[in-house]
């Protein structure tokens, strides 16, 4: 094949072939050829889409529970500003503290029937023997009390009020605890004597106040994180297809269901 310059400056592509000589090849003829030669070429196949995404894990924490067991609508005392609840063990004379630590023993001695707890009603029976008279002294000092502070019909006020320190003990959620300051309290009451008698409900009937106080502060706390919890995970909200909502356990993991 050779080549040669036509009078307007063209070239011209001269193909030789024994038959027939030299055949011209056009410009033409060459694109053809090109196109024809690209189609012959192996196809580039995309590559595969990338993969869905994993469904989306949704980890729900445990709704917050009452402490101890105790109901979810539990009404409670509110706290003063030194962190003090209103109690029927507070602000009130010694005398009137002292009939009420016979009345936490008395609590005890009926409701505290673990095993561990066995000496709590010994030792109640042993106080009120040794103490009868002090006792004696110190109800008569009550009544008292009530009667100048109600005047004559001031009975029905006290027994309102003895009524209300009964129940208080008596809450039922925190009787494991009362029992045992209630066991400790009244171990370290064997060697008071009488005159002692007071003194020793004035300082003692806190430790077994605090069983209440600590209860309270637990159930405050559970109504500020079951109110946070019901903010974000009370309402049922809409997920997409693909999520998945796994219920945390107890110990932080992912369960079946929710904890109870």
């Amino acid at each position: 094949m050779v080549a040669r310059f036509g009078l307007f400056g063209g070239v011209q592509m001269f193909r030789f072939s024994r038959l027939s000589g030299p055949a011209i090849v056009t410009g033409g003829t060459v694109a053809v050829l090109t196109v024809a030669l690209a189609s012959c070429a192996p196809k580039v196949v995309p590559p595969p889409p990338p993969p869905p995404p994993p469904p989306k894990v949704v980890i729900i924490p445990p709704k917050p529970m009452p402490p101890y067991g105790a109901s979810n609508n539990l009404a409670f005392p509110a706290a003063d500003a030194n962190g003090l609840r209103e109690s029927v063990n507070r602000n009130i004379s010694p005398s009137q503290m002292l009939w009420n630590l016979r009345s936490a023993y008395n609590v005890a001695a009926l409701n505290c029937n673990a095993p561990k707890h066995a000496n709590i009603l010994v030792r109640y029976r042993a106080f009120l023997k040794n103490h009868a008279s002090t006792l004696t002294a110190a109800n008569k000092k009550v009544d008292e009390e009530f009667r100048k502070k109600y005047g004559a019909r001031f009975t029905a006020a006290r027994e309102q009020y003895m009524t209300a320190v009964y129940n208080h003990f008596a809450l039922p959620p925190t009787l494991p605890h009362f029992c045992d300051a209630v066991l400790a309290v009244s171990e370290d009451g064997e060697a008071v004597k009488s005159a002692d008698l007071e003194a020793f409900a004035v300082r003692s009937l806190p430790n077994i106040e605090v069983v209440f106080d600590d209860f309270y502060r637990r159930y405050e706390q559970y109504r500020i994180d079951l109110a946070a919890w019901q903010a974000q995970y009370g309402q049922p909200v809409a997920q997409p297809a693909s999520a998945v909502v796994l219920p945390a356990t107890a110990g932080g993991g992912t369960g079946t269901s929710p904890k109870k």
